[in-house]
């Protein structure tokens, strides 16, 4: 009996086939109130090479700027078949793609509102926990007073803001490191 080389893993064992089918990309069924927005994120290495086997979660606010979760008790709408959690792995570009509707703003503890924007999580290979981050939406007026958006220094903000592609999709690319690597949060 030959004894071959045990196969890296950063973390394991990493059960793929299980992961992926408790992916659900569509946050908003339909009747949700808000805008449609298509977002795509596309995953790259330190290299810039996309990664095609990474899992990316985001959670938001509904468009009326209310959580889904039992912390969030302001008297604002709950839209019945909206979560606010998506989950999807990327594909052999390095893109996850979701469904849902534009956030609405939500307070900053501090006071005032922060911008909307989406929360997202980054699991990939060689990411021992996950990584945290923001996408906020180019154009958006409140950019500019967001509370967490200006804790970032000006030269690296464009890497949370997604843009528009001609087919009307909001694209975010996020860099695991390298010269082009994304803010992430320490939460």
């Amino acid at each position: 009996m030959s004894r071959g080389l045990t196969p890296s893993q950063t973390v394991g064992p990493f059960y793929w086939g299980t992961l992926v089918k408790t992916c659900h990309a569509e946050l908003a069924a339909p009747g949700v109130a808000g805008e449609r927005v298509a977002l795509a994120l596309s995953l790259h290495d330190v290299e810039g090479a996309v990664v095609p086997d990474g899992v990316l979660e985001i959670w938001q606010a509904n468009s009326h700027g209310r959580y889904n979760h039992p912390d969030d008790r302001r008297n604002l709408p709950l839209d019945a078949g909206f979560e606010g959690f998506g989950r999807a792995s990327t594909d052999a570009k390095g893109v996850a793609r979701f469904g849902t509707v534009r956030p609405g703003r939500v307070p900053w503890p501090a006071g005032g509102l922060q911008a909307a924007h989406v929360n997202v999580s980054v699991f990939a290979r060689g990411v021992l926990n996950r990584l945290a981050t923001r996408l906020y939406f180019d154009g958006d007026a409140a950019l500019a007073e967001d509370p967490v958006l200006n804790l970032v220094e000006p030269a690296r903000r464009g890497t949370l803001i997604a843009r528009r592609n001609g087919e009307g999709v909001w694209h975010l690319p996020i860099h695991l490191g390298g010269p082009q690597e994304t803010v992430f949060f320490d939460i």
